[in-house]
């Protein structure tokens, strides 16, 4: 482990990861606008078994890693859950990116494996999630300040999970 906590495997087990969910991506058919939109339009439900069988896959090993790992492997971190309160931001920014979504296509991850197969006009989405990003950045900064010293007065809640 590094002076972070950090196993050295951190780096490259992430990017190994950030390979094979792209070229699970481009395999499943995600990565293609058209099939996303056939989706979107209930014309295509293969989309679903793909998601369905992301989300079980998930689900087990985070099941399992909580329940019979102490910490993290590779960042020796301990499990905890942090609570995010359901606000008027997660509606708006929610409410955005799923028409983003619906209009292009393709939701940011698969849009880096769109690419990546040479789809090369998707590039315009996703300048167009930097340039949305940056201005939510822009449009949050005076009133992240405020929050973060009205956060400051109570503490954070978390729950471990166990």
């Amino acid at each position: 482990m590094n002076s972070a906590g950090r196993s050295p495997w951190f780096v490259p087990v992430i990017y190994a990861g950030g390979l094979l969910f792209g070229f699970g991506l481009a395999v499943s058919g995600m990565a293609r606008p058209e099939v996303v939109l056939d989706f979107l339009q209930f014309e295509d439900f293969g989309l679903l078994f793909v998601m369905g069988g992301a989300a079980v896959v998930t689900g087990l090993t985070f099941a399992g890693a909580t329940r019979y790992l102490d910490q993290a492997p590779l960042t020796a971190s301990e499990y905890t859950r942090r609570l995010k309160s359901f606000d008027r931001n997660v509606v708006i920014g929610g409410s955005i990116f799923g028409v983003g979504w619906g209009l292009s296509g393709i939701c940011p991850g698969a849009a880096y494996a769109s690419v990546g197969i040479g789809n090369y006009p998707i590039l315009w989405a996703i300048a167009g999630m930097f340039l949305g990003a940056y201005a939510q950045g822009y449009w949050r900064t005076p009133s992240s300040a405020a929050a973060e010293s009205a956060s400051e007065s109570e503490p954070a809640t978390e729950i471990p999970s166990n």
